[in-house]
């Protein structure tokens, strides 16, 4: 059944009046954030009135936030109904997580040939922050410092091709990657994966990089066919 967001503003008059504007990035990037976290639903009819009452925004960035989305995957254009969130199908995520597996495997062997020192001391601090936030029980955080990890290791391996691709498909997977952590004994799972990662890709083991990375997304994968699979059944 689709959902339709009409949540109201429960924040009061002045309090409201308090908060600074969002820049056009930053409406781009908090409606992302609301969707990848699953504030707005799979399935959500985007009302632009309601957005731009929560996000403090006028109409035109927060229609071209929702455009830009769905360049991203995150949201589907529907003729002569508007803008929905774009549902989550375990064929789809299937399909997405076989290929973004591909591309990070690809990125952990040219990463190990091709990155700098630099480069791996700057993932290494990365992945610091990131134990940081998964300490403080902080996902929102710990996830984005997650996605720069995963970015960085690609963009450091000098392939402007495969960086692209992967930046593309990202759009499309990032919310099941977030739905994988929802579990605590998953997101453990997943920390102490990236301490292999992370030493792999310090010792330039290519491959043992290329099998962690491909393992580290399989994984995730079944997690998130487990969640989708359970809500089909609630649904039923």
């Amino acid at each position: 059944m689709e959902q339709t967001l009409e949540t109201p503003d429960v924040r009061g008059p002045a309090e409201a009046a308090a908060e600074p504007r969002l820049l056009a990035s930053e409406v781009i990037e908090r409606l992302r954030d609301m969707i990848v976290q699953g504030e707005l639903a799979p399935g959500t009819k985007l009302n632009e009135r309601v957005l731009c009452e929560r996000l403090r925004h006028s109409r035109t960035p927060v229609r071209e936030a929702i455009k830009y989305l769905a360049s991203e995957g995150l949201v589907e254009l529907v003729p002569n109904r508007g803008a929905i969130v774009t549902p989550i199908t375990a064929v789809a995520v299937r399909e997405m997580f076989v290929v973004m597996g591909a591309l990070e495997g690809l990125a952990g062997e040219l990463a190990c040939a091709n990155a700098s020192d630099a480069d791996i001391a700057e993932i290494r601090a990365l992945h610091y922050q990131m134990l940081v936030h998964h300490a403080r029980g902080e996902l929102a955080e710990y996830f984005r410092y997650n996605q720069q990890i995963h970015l960085r290791l690609v963009e450091c391996t000098g392939n402007v091709t495969l960086a692209n691709t992967y930046r593309a498909l990202n759009g499309h997977v990032r919310r099941a990657r977030y739905m994988a952590n929802l579990s605590r004994e998953r997101w453990d799972a997943a920390v102490a994966e990236h301490e292999e990662i992370l030493n792999a890709l310090m010792r330039r083991d290519s491959v043992k990089l290329q099998a962690l990375l491909r393992n580290h997304l399989g994984n995730k994968m079944v997690v998130v066919m487990e969640a989708l699979s359970k809500q089909s059944t609630e649904i039923m």
